[in-house]
């Protein structure tokens, strides 16, 4: 618990991330603090290369901490960790990617992309109860049931964002790291697929890291925001505050 009370669902604390070694390492991320408050929306804005990314591939277990830690509700993730605990990490953290067409499975159908997790977590009781939480969270992104039949190059670039959204979404993750979700699509979507973030916040109590270099769409959707430049976190404020009372 945080001194006021909210329950502080992750913790980064005093990370190093480093890419290579000797005198060609490169710190990317230097000495990375904060918590995030379970159900609200926490932004990392940076500019490309500040290392907001190398963070959110960190808390899913993919860049490796150099030094500090990183929790989820109290327990250690980061490092080596139980396999049972990497399970639940995956269970429950969730990653919606840039780029919706590099992150999808051009070979597999809408249906199968969306349903892996339950299949591999076996989040379903019989077959007809998986159809039923597919249609269902195709219907809550604005896709139809008859698009589970088809591959993502038959869909627009909104489309294919929706359908990485569904398949997060469909796991019921406690916690959802957006990395630039909307910065490849057109703006007439944009604001689409974050007014169906902010629903699936409000129906779901999902809390967000929302990954962004665009002071605008942060400002939008953000509780929080956390200013990184070359690697540095060097403002932590609220979006009220950062906005009327900006210190970078």
């Amino acid at each position: 618990m945080s001194d006021d009370g909210r329950e502080i669902l992750l913790s980064v604390k005093n990370v190093d991330i480093t890419f290579g070694k000797g005198d060609s390492a490169v710190r990317a991320v230097k000495n990375a603090t904060f918590d995030i408050y379970k159900g609200e929306t926490f932004s990392l804005v940076g500019e490309s290369g500040s290392g907001k990314t190398t963070i959110g591939r960190a808390v899913i277990r993919i860049n490796e901490c150099a030094a500090g830690e990183i929790d989820y509700k109290g327990v250690r993730i980061s490092g080596k960790i139980p396999r049972s605990l990497d399970r639940e990490v995956i269970r429950n953290i969730q990653m919606v990617f840039q780029d919706p067409a590099a992150s999808l499975n051009e070979r597999a159908t809408v249906d199968y992309i969306v349903s892996e997790g339950l299949y591999n977590f076996h989040l379903y009781e019989n077959e007809a109860d998986r159809v039923k939480k597919v249609e269902n969270i195709i219907n809550e992104v604005g896709l139809l049931p008859e698009h589970l039949t088809r591959y993502p190059h038959e869909f627009s670039g909104g489309q294919r964002q929706r359908i990485g959204l569904a398949r997060a979404m469909v796991m019921e993750p406690e916690l959802v790291i957006a990395d630039e979700p909307i910065s490849a699509l057109d703006v007439s979507i944009r604001a689409q697929v974050l007014n169906l973030m902010k629903q699936f916040q409000q129906e779901m109590g999902v809390t967000y890291l929302f990954i962004a270099h665009d002071l605008s769409i942060v400002r939008f959707i953000s509780d929080r925001i956390a200013v990184i430049y070359k690697g540095d976190i060097v403002e932590i404020a609220t979006a009220e505050e950062l906005f009327d009372y900006p210190l970078h």
